[in-house]
């Protein structure tokens, strides 16, 4: 093995390894990407990738916006990076190149600016979870006490968060007269271009009435649905990658063959022709994002916070578990699917893929890593479908032991008494509840069911979602998650 993966190295790399298809050095970047992290290493970085040969004006300029090291990882090995595609037939190695530089916004914030608002930048595209949009995700609306919104409140010109930074960028192009970049959130959230529209009209509004005005009516924000799983990579990863191409990568990403984006065709600023490299450009991408946010999504954290208690480490081992794995697919077939109506769309078909994804035992996909920052996931995953049920007096038995999994781990003690690494925005106050109720069940339900931001004012008044949460929570703590999840199975909901 000889030196670092960069550009100088990618004609000596094993003819296995799929290289970038152009002469980077033509590429110019017509997109910032705000979030760069595994994920959009691994999906729309690599579309990208796919579109450049033909059409080199479509580089990316990513931003992180809090920590150093992706940048710091890519910048000797000039932006490259390693795709592993691991499925039943094997690993495949892939370097991508369509990502040209990542500056980071806290060191860096001038040199972000300009490249937001330079003229070739047309789209702006974002994967900072959910928690990036410094909003309350029961309603979709800005948190004007956020830490991040107080201080880019009091200081637009140095703003730290997302919602802050494309305010600033657009208002600067609205004074330079610059036409407007359009807005892509490829986060998770439910309509997810309109509740960032939301997010950043609102804000602007606050700093200046007639910029929110202009933004309202000049920035698209197409919303989209995107679906790859990519776990968090591991010192295994990098050293299998640097078998595979016989040279260092710092910071490649691990991920499954396959792979989603669906994007509502709205680019008044123009767009690469992404439906030639498999995008879905569609009118409507909201039937397909509630699929995925409740089928794919809701399975997952269900997953992660049912498996991880029951001592699985990873969402392959939580699947093969008989008992964890029916439930899965009886939520999905019984609560989930007739909440949806996507056209087109086998929903059987679609939870059968799920599941064959979910059981693919060469993805390490951490449990843990799934469980982070749950009280900004519930309301699209979980509590979305459970409301649904609700409104049509359904049952929603499955999804509540979701529910009441999310409690039982952010309590932060584990079924063998050992501390959980309980990594959430509101982590602090979940633990204080925990320890007012000194371990009664029927208490902490109450609690967490009055966290307004997760719950919204209406699932804490209803009586037989609460009841059944409050059993649910009262069986996981009495004789733990795996007898709990037979039980639930063997009544059949």
């Amino acid at each position: 093995m000889s030196g670092r993966l960069c550009d100088a190295r990618l004609d000596g790399l094993p003819k296995a390894v799929q290289v970038p298809a152009y002469d980077r050095a033509a590429v110019t970047a017509g997109i910032v990407h705000l979030g760069v992290g595994a994920f959009h290493r691994a999906h729309q970085a690599v579309y990208l990738d796919d579109i450049l040969a033909d059409d080199p004006t479509w580089g990316i300029v990513g931003a992180s916006l809090k920590r150093p090291a992706t940048r710091d990882a890519l910048a000797p090995q000039d932006g490259l990076y390693t795709v592993l595609v691991r499925g039943a037939e094997g690993d495949r190695p892939r370097v991508i190149g369509s990502l040209s530089r990542v500056l980071v916004a806290t060191e860096e914030r001038a040199a972000l600016m300009a490249a937001l608002t330079a003229a070739a930048t047309r789209i702006v595209t974002l994967t900072v979870t959910e928690k990036g949009y410094c909003h309350d995700p029961a309603t979709g609306e800005l948190d004007p006490a956020h830490p991040d919104i107080v201080h880019d409140l009091s200081d637009p010109a140095a703003p730290v968060s997302a919602p802050g930074l494309l305010v600033a960028a657009l208002a600067a192009r609205r004074e330079e007269g610059r036409a407007p970049f359009t807005v892509v959130s490829c986060d998770n959230l439910p309509a997810n271009g309109k509740t960032a529209r939301q997010i950043v009209v609102a804000l602007a509004r606050l700093m200046d009435p007639a910029l929110g005005e202009w933004i309202e009516a000049e920035v698209a924000f197409p919303s989209t649905m995107v679906d790859r799983i990519v776990p968090a990579t591991t010192d295994a990863d990098r050293a299998a990658v640097a078998a595979a191409l016989g040279v260092e990568d710092a910071w490649p990403v691990v991920t499954e063959p396959f792979t989603q984006w669906v994007v509502e065709d709205h680019f008044p600023a123009g767009r690469p022709r992404l439906e030639e490299v498999g995008v879905e450009m569609v009118a409507d991408v909201a039937p397909f994002e509630l699929m995925k946010l409740r089928m794919l999504n809701g399975a997952h954290s269900t997953l992660a916070y049912l498996g991880y208690l029951s001592g699985h480490e990873t969402v392959a081992e939580a699947i093969s578990e008989p008992g964890l794995g029916a439930l899965i697919g009886e939520m999905m077939t019984e609560e989930i699917a007739p909440t949806l109506d996507v056209p087109g769309v086998d929903l059987g078909a679609y939870r059968d893929a799920l599941l064959e994804r979910f059981a693919n035992p060469a993805l390490r996909h951490r449990t843990w890593q799934i469980a982070m920052d749950g009280s900004q996931k519930l309301p699209q995953r979980l509590l979305g479908t459970i409301r649904d049920r609700i409104a049509v007096g359904a049952p929603s038995t499955r999804l509540a032991l979701g529910v009441a999994g999310w409690m039982r781990y952010v309590a932060g003690i584990d079924e063998r008494g050992q501390p959980i690494d309980v990594r959430d925005p509101l982590a602090a106050r979940l633990a204080g509840i925990y320890g007012e109720t000194k371990g009664d069940a029927a208490a902490l339900a109450e609690g967490y069911l009055g966290v307004r931001e997760v719950f919204g004012d209406d699932l804490a008044r209803n009586a037989d979602f609460a009841a059944t949460v409050t059993a649910h929570l009262t069986s996981l703590f009495e004789i733990g998650a795996m007898a709990t999840i037979t039980q639930v199975v063997a009544k059949g909901g």
